[in-house]
């Protein structure tokens, strides 16, 4: 069982920056890819961004390429989520999941993530 926690959200102005971040827990902490996804008021949950284990491959959706970037460190066992030149419409509850299945692979579906955090507000105003 992994326990996954997000800190770090916020209102923001547009422009400004944010990171959150996605601590996992648990009995044993197996190697897990690691995805963000978001969600907002009568949409579905998307995917955002995602990471191998390793870290040395990363993924991002088109609507956050070259504002956002994920990252890990494995030792603190957290991954992270800095959001730059962040705009109104990234307005949405954020969720970090695990995917232990394909911890070499990034997968852009939520179905194929085992472990889901509570979620983090992230309010950006105009």
């Amino acid at each position: 069982q992994v326990h996954l926690a997000e800190s770090g959200g916020g209102l923001v102005q547009a422009g400004g920056s944010l990171r959150v971040s996605c601590a996992a827990s648990g009995r044993t902490v197996r190697s897990y890819a690691a995805g963000w996804f978001r969600q907002a008021p009568g949409k579905e949950r998307d995917f955002v961004a995602g990471i191998t284990w390793s870290g040395g491959r990363s993924l991002y959706a088109n609507s956050v390429k070259g504002r956002f970037t994920i990252s890990r460190d494995n030792a603190k066992n957290t991954v992270y989520l800095q959001m730059n030149s962040l705009k109104p419409e990234d307005t949405a509850v954020y969720y970090c999941a695990a995917d232990v299945n394909s911890p070499f692979g990034i997968m852009t579906d939520a179905p194929a993530y085992d472990y889901w955090g509570q979620g983090t507000q992230v309010t950006v105003s105009s």
